[in-house]
């Protein structure tokens, strides 16, 4: 059996948060980037062969994974592939998932196709730490066409899913909906997906020659609906987080000062690998007052933090006061500046006596490089 391995890097805009980067490059938890988590649990799972598809604003994202050589990859084909279709693609619109899968056809491509080669399909705004052999073992056990990777505790009434699902008390599908504000009894997908590779190669090509480009709505609920598809549906039982809006991204980093929240992602099943980049220890000053906070290497610390997330290399000055906030790497906050509810991104100073006060449903976001 071989196993490939597709990482949407997710270009979709989070504000300033992903201006000049993609959701894959999004830093997370001290000093991860959040296709830290996918690799890990592709890589774990003993999949080497992994194509990571970004349309633009990819540099970050390189610069991060490298070689790939912290998660056990080799950069180069039939190991890790950087893939941006739209070099290829003779269209300058954005169309769906699909679409990428079809200007990308030379990855899926690589290799003989058997009758037990799969394809495991993520996308990089939810994280998790999942046991991707579980996955497949289960897909191959139904003897379905697509396994789905769903979450249960996640529909609320409020929030639009992608993709939902609704079983009865057999677990039988009962309904599927796309960008559907499902109620509490529906499961979310992850956006993970389970597939033979001879049959997402066909069916890729039988919907993109019928202008159907769209993952969830054409390929699994249109297909399903046809009756065509066959879906499985797998229930994740771990912590996922869905980190899809600047509230998410920001209510989902300060749950991770939640030690059950923090063992279960980091260490679930594997451990989660990130490029090295080792500090010094973190300097903690004799007047510096430090509370509930993620603390990563590097940080000159005399003021005082509570409840958040301290990235690598932050400074915060004397008499500085820091609450509820994510702070990324290299950030300054000059003596006596007061923060509550912002997320800084690198490389920003905060001058002296600055007062930055957001909510938690609208924190303050300051772009990277920026001075305030």
């Amino acid at each position: 059996m071989h196993v490939m391995g597709i990482i949407f890097a997710n270009d979709a805009t989070m504000g300033d948060l992903t201006g000049k980067r993609t959701m894959a490059s999004l830093p997370f938890g001290g000093r991860y980037r959040q296709i830290d988590f996918h690799l890990s649990n592709m890589a774990c799972a003993g999949i080497r062969n992994i194509g990571i598809i970004s349309r633009h604003n990819y540099q970050s994202l390189m610069n991060h994974v490298g070689d790939a050589e912290e998660w056990g990859l080799e950069l180069g084909e039939g190991g890790l592939e950087f893939l941006t279709p739209y070099a290829m693609s003779t269209s300058d619109r954005y169309r769906g998932k699909l679409e990428n899968l079809f200007n990308a056809m030379d990855f899926l491509e690589y290799g003989v196709d058997d009758e037990d080669d799969y394809v495991v399909m993520a996308d990089s705004a939810i994280l998790s730490n999942m046991d991707m052999n579980k996955v497949i073992e289960a897909h191959i056990a139904s003897g379905k066409d697509i396994t789905v990777v769903t979450k249960a505790g996640i529909a609320n009434g409020e929030k639009q899913l992608d993709l939902a699902l609704k079983l009865d008390a057999k677990g039988e599908i009962v309904d599927v909906a796309v960008d559907y504000v499902a109620p509490a009894d529906y499961l979310a997908s992850m956006d993970t997906f389970v597939l033979s590779k001879k049959y997402l190669k066909h069916q890729i090509k039988e919907l993109v020659a019928r202008n159907k480009y769209h993952m969830d709505r054409d390929l699994v609920m249109g297909l399903y609906q046809k009756g065509f598809a066959t879906i499985n549906v797998y229930q994740f039982e771990g912590v996922a987080l869905f980190n899809e809006s600047i509230e998410e991204y920001f209510r989902n980093s300060l749950r991770l000062l939640d030690k059950d929240v923090r063992h279960d992602l980091f260490g679930g099943n594997h451990p989660v690998f990130t490029k090295v980049r080792d500090r010094v220890p973190s300097y903690y000053g004799d007047s510096c007052e430090i509370e509930n906070c993620l603390v990563a290497d590097g940080c000159f610390l005399e003021g005082e933090a509570e409840d958040s997330i301290l990235f690598r290399q932050v400074t915060i000055c004397e008499g500085a006061e820091v609450e509820n906030c994510v702070i990324m790497n290299d950030a300054v906050i000059g003596e006596g500046a007061e923060l509550e509810y912002v997320i800084l991104d690198k490389n920003v100073t905060v001058r002296p006596g600055a007062r930055l006060i957001g909510t938690e449903k609208n924190p303050i976001i300051i772009k990277r490089g920026e001075t305030v």
